[in-house]
């Protein structure tokens, strides 16, 4: 099955139309709102240097699954 989304209000203009792969591989700075100073901090503090690292970090998945679980018990 086939599925599709329109990503490119999450994406910076240049990431616009880009495959899954390509916003996932490239630098956290692609997604709309974060900026390249953004993106060295995240770096320098948890060695997150793409989208994928920052989709798969054990701290932001910890509290995204915190915030989901806080939103079903309240």
């Amino acid at each position: 099955m086939a599925v599709s989304a329109n990503l490119d209000k999450a994406l910076d203009k240049a990431y616009e139309g880009k495959s899954v792969t390509e916003v996932l591989d490239a630098p956290v700075a692609a997604l709309a709102g974060v900026s390249d100073s953004d993106a060295e901090h995240l770096a320098a503090a948890f060695n997150i240097k793409t989208v994928r690292d920052l989709g798969n970090s054990k701290f932001f998945r910890l509290a995204a699954a915190l915030a989901d679980l806080e939103k079903s018990v309240g």
